[in-house]
């Protein structure tokens, strides 16, 4: 789970990738930088994810058996929805 704000998306396939600027970590299992890739399956009934828009995201470290794939991913379970002042208490 993180405060995140999009940069920009890009179309890719059957997926859109959001470029997120990490501005808070609550939550992770895995270190976050910085700057992130946020993959989102076009099929996924998450709400609509702005350009400039600040947003509390609740992804998952996906990496495949290979281990050549490592990114982060919002599927359908997962959670997105507008960041307000009253999640900055949660740091």
């Amino acid at each position: 789970v993180f405060h995140g704000r999009i940069l920009a998306q890009r179309v890719v396939g059957r997926e859109t990738r959001y470029e997120v600027e990490v501005k808070a970590p609550y939550r992770h299992r895995s270190p976050l930088v910085s700057r992130e890739y946020l993959w989102v399956p076009n099929t996924c009934g998450c709400p609509p994810l702005r350009e400039g828009g600040e947003y509390v995201l609740m992804a998952r470290r996906h990496v495949n058996h290979e281990h050549t794939l490592n990114r982060i991913l919002l599927q359908d379970g997962g959670y997105a929805r507008p960041w307000t002042p009253r999640e900055a208490r949660l740091v």
